[in-house]
């Protein structure tokens, strides 16, 4: 998938594991993009369409060049009684005419990846972030393959 930039998976606004594929160009001397903003960003949008609308599940936004592609399952952490939002998103290219039928196709092809990472890691302590290192190369291989 060349028109992939980044793929990442957000709870509780912290993106617990995320993989780069390619650069996205900087048009300013801006530093790097704190991963924590880009977290908590994905968690509030997610969270405010689920309530504002009526459990609306956002699909994507669009910036510029790059779409914004989310989706969002449910999981239960070790230390919590209820299920919680998991959002896997990417960051993709838009340089495809049709946006809608693009975004069907890619949401697609990463709900596995999505639904692997919840019964792998559902009823975990999710917050010890060293136990998802290993979940990157689960991605790499889905994707590059």
């Amino acid at each position: 998938m060349k028109e992939l930039y980044e793929i990442g998976i957000v709870f509780r606004g912290f993106i617990l594991v995320n993989c780069e594929f390619k650069k996205i160009e900087k048009k300013d001397n801006l530093s790097n993009v704190s991963l924590d903003l880009r977290g908590g960003f994905i968690s509030a949008i997610t969270l405010f369409a689920k309530n504002a609308f009526n459990n609306l599940s956002l699909e994507y936004l669009e910036s510029g060049k790059i779409l914004f592609i989310f989706k969002a399952l449910e999981m239960q952490a070790a230390n919590c009684n209820l299920k919680e939002p998991v959002v896997l998103y990417g960051l993709v290219d838009k340089k495809k005419k049709d946006t809608d039928k693009f975004v069907r196709k890619f949401l697609e092809k990463i709900d596995p990846i999505l639904t692997l990472f919840v019964t792998r890691y559902s009823n975990k302590d999710l917050t010890e972030l060293n136990q998802f290192e290993p979940f990157q190369n689960e991605i790499k291989k889905f994707i590059l393959n």
